[in-house]
């Protein structure tokens, strides 16, 4: 899936975003014990070196519960922004 979503509705009360499709490709156990467990995401149209995430293994589901992600699952990440900590791309 290479289709990028760019929100616009509501330009005017809500953050500038991109999301983008990716897939946990590993869970990366706690080390030491007291780290927390990461999950390590490859975003599609990333460059090569740079389109690998790693963030901490724990989301809450919509009761409140913590989950976290299997490996090979499929994940949006969105990426947002202040209004003002953006400009106008010109063609």
């Amino acid at each position: 899936m290479s289709d990028k979503s760019i929100d616009t509705e509501n330009e005017k009360t809500e953050k500038p975003s991109v999301t983008l499709p990716g897939t946990v490709e590993k869970v990366i156990p706690a080390r030491p014990p007291f780290e927390p467990e990461k999950a390590q995401i490859s975003v599609e149209g990333g460059e090569e070196f740079y389109k690998e995430i790693r963030v901490e293994n724990t989301l809450r589901d919509s009761n409140g519960n913590e989950v976290k992600l299997k490996p090979g699952a499929d994940v949006d990440v969105t990426i947002e922004a202040d209004k003002d900590a953006t400009i106008e791309k010109k063609p």
